[in-house]
């Protein structure tokens, strides 16, 4: 056997009624499904429940999967749809997952080069207001933003995934960059 099986191969074998091929998919793409979730979504209760329904909804829809788009692109698409009907949920409920939002999952997007307490609080800080500002932007930015500068998606990736073209992706990336650099100067003062 090959020594790299590519996803669309596995989905292959799991139409053909192999069991554990779809398991493999869930294996490769798990992490990078919850990161964008968590991204879009900000709390990690939330994100994982996302996660869960997307790959719920993807081995629902598997014989819908017409190999067009890269599995990786079909995965982020149908997590985004999950998470902006969360966020919808979330609307109507009058909740803010930011203002429930545990400082330790503030954290994750942090990564301090010196960990003294008062560098550590600094980047705290810094990263909470970072993701305030992200996820205070509107949906269809901050998905832009998720895709590109937490997930390091590529542009074309990003359109495939949102059936958007690429230069629709790359002017809402400008856009939200524009208005997150706008809500952080105040964060840039020393």
């Amino acid at each position: 056997m090959g020594t790299a099986t590519s996803d669309e191969q596995i989905v292959e074998r799991a139409l053909t009624g192999d069991a554990e091929a779809f398991g493999e998919i869930v294996q490769r793409w798990e992490r990078r499904i919850f990161a964008l979730a968590f991204g879009m979504l900000g709390r990690e209760e939330d994100a994982r429940d996302a996660t869960q329904e997307t790959f719920l909804a993807a081995f629902r829809n598997l014989r819908a999967f017409r190999g067009e788009a890269k599995v990786s692109s079909w995965l982020h698409r149908i997590a985004v749809n999950q998470c902006i009907t969360r966020q919808r949920r979330a609307k109507v409920r009058n909740e803010s997952a930011l203002e429930t939002e545990e400082e330790k999952d503030a954290t994750i997007f942090a990564s301090p080069i010196r960990y003294s307490p008062a560098r550590v609080a600094e980047g705290r800080e810094t990263t909470t207001a970072v993701r305030v500002a992200v996820n205070s932007l509107p949906v269809e930015l901050r998905q832009v933003v998720v895709m590109k500068e937490f997930e390091e998606l590529t542009f074309k990736e990003i359109a495939d995934a949102l059936d958007l073209p690429l230069s629709t992706v790359k002017s809402r990336l400008y856009t939200a960059l524009k208005q997150l650099q706008m809500r952080l100067q105040r964060f840039s003062k020393v």
